[in-house]
């Protein structure tokens, strides 16, 4: 059985230290498989990309799979085996990453489309029988982008952050460093 935790905040809230503890509690002496979904669309991000590497332990194995971690996982199970626990970070990230590749298309065809992704990868991780822990940034405090394309994007990860919340075992939100657990894993899980 497989337990998926979810955990979310605001740009810089320690979300994603707080994730690499969790998961380093959960790995015990099974492995890791990080799954980065970051592009380095220029230096700052760069920065952000390079900040992330250099905290992951050298024993964590790292698939780059901006648009497809299901498919990046299928093609490394051989060196991940199916008990490695995953580490998507970030859903965000992700996300962005298809709203630019599927530029143009439909709102109601991409939100499908990205649902439908996420949840294939959910559906996946539990075939799969692994333990994961995926990171998003939380929008729906934030205040409403000024430009379509932010709103887009807002309106999908709120969506799709949704979703994934409602099929994870465990949600956290970290706020200011702080985890605030919101959705706790059940005796049965």
């Amino acid at each position: 059985m497989s337990v998926i935790h979810f955990v979310m905040g605001g740009i810089r809230s320690g979300k994603s230290a707080y994730a690499e503890q969790l998961v380093g509690e959960l790995a015990g002496s099974r492995g890791v498989t990080y799954l980065a979904t970051g592009v380095a669309t220029d230096s700052a991000m760069a920065e952000r990309i390079r900040l992330h590497q250099e905290r992951r332990p050298d024993q964590w194995e790292t698939l780059e799979v901006p648009l497809n971690p299901v498919g990046g996982l299928q093609k490394s199970r051989g060196s991940a085996g199916d008990r490695s626990v995953l580490l998507l970070d970030s859903l965000d990230g992700w996300v962005t990453n298809l709203l630019i590749e599927h530029e143009g298309t439909a709102a109601t065809e991409l939100t499908a489309r990205t649902v439908g992704a996420v949840r294939r990868f959910v559906t996946f991780v539990r075939e799969i029988k692994s333990d994961a822990v995926v990171v998003s940034s939380e929008v729906g405090q934030s205040l409403v982008a000024t430009s379509a394309l932010g709103r887009q994007f807002q309106d999908l990860l709120g969506t799709v952050n949704q979703a994934v919340a409602a099929e994870a075992d465990s949600v956290t939100l970290v706020v200011a460093g702080i985890p605030v657990l919101i959705k706790p894993v059940s005796a049965g899980t």
